[in-house]
């Protein structure tokens, strides 16, 4: 298994079903890294060494380890309830968020919800939004009233490898962006 299939397996025992390999999280979403090395080994060749580049490597800086390095933890994106210890943050006027053109319809109905995971993630800047978007199809972007739900009462808070998270984003505080195909292509 390549390195990024690796961290894809990874990211759905650290996020999702860490049953896969028999071990479990615990409430801070922490899991054991002698048994997480254990349980993945048992199927893939997987050590501390390519554990540590994982990490060390990974461009959306999905995985912490603690201090000492015997718990890793994934840092957002959970579908299972653990509390990953995040600060409320006040956020930037706007946010972003990136998702499919597949979706733009049921966005547009209920405004952002977190469907299977525990927050809503939305990005600091368009160009992130963009690429996100674009693993799901065709992109589509949405900009999010931030500082207007902020003052309304909404919870915002930041991951450590900078995504924003909020429950959800009512229809009122969203807007479609518009650009044409050159701008999300990265042409002039």
């Amino acid at each position: 298994m390549s390195l990024k299939d690796t961290s894809k397996y990874m990211s759905l025992i650290l996020r999702h079903k860490p049953e896969t390999i028999g071990i479990s999280l615990d409430e801070h979403g922490w899991a054991n890294v002698d048994e997480l090395i254990e349980g993945i080994s048992k199927t893939h060749e997987f050590n501390m060494d390519i554990l540590e580049e994982i990490v060390r490597t990974d461009e959306k800086q999905r995985y912490s380890f603690n201090d000492d390095k015997t718990l890793i933890r994934a840092n957002q994106g959970h579908s299972i309830p653990v509390d990953v210890e995040l600060e409320k943050t006040e956020p930037p006027k706007y946010l972003y968020h990136g998702t499919g053109e597949k979706f733009r319809e049921a966005i547009e109905k209920q405004g952002l919800i977190s469907k299977s995971r525990l927050y809503v993630h939305l990005s600091f800047d368009i160009e992130t939004a963009v690429k996100v978007g674009s693993r799901h199809g065709k992109p589509v972007v949405y900009r999010v009233s931030s500082e207007q739900m902020h003052k309304a009462g909404f919870d915002f808070y930041k991951s450590v490898n900078g995504v924003w998270l909020t429950e959800k984003v009512p229809l009122q505080y969203i807007e479609r962006v518009t650009f044409d195909n050159k701008e999300i292509n990265g042409e002039t």
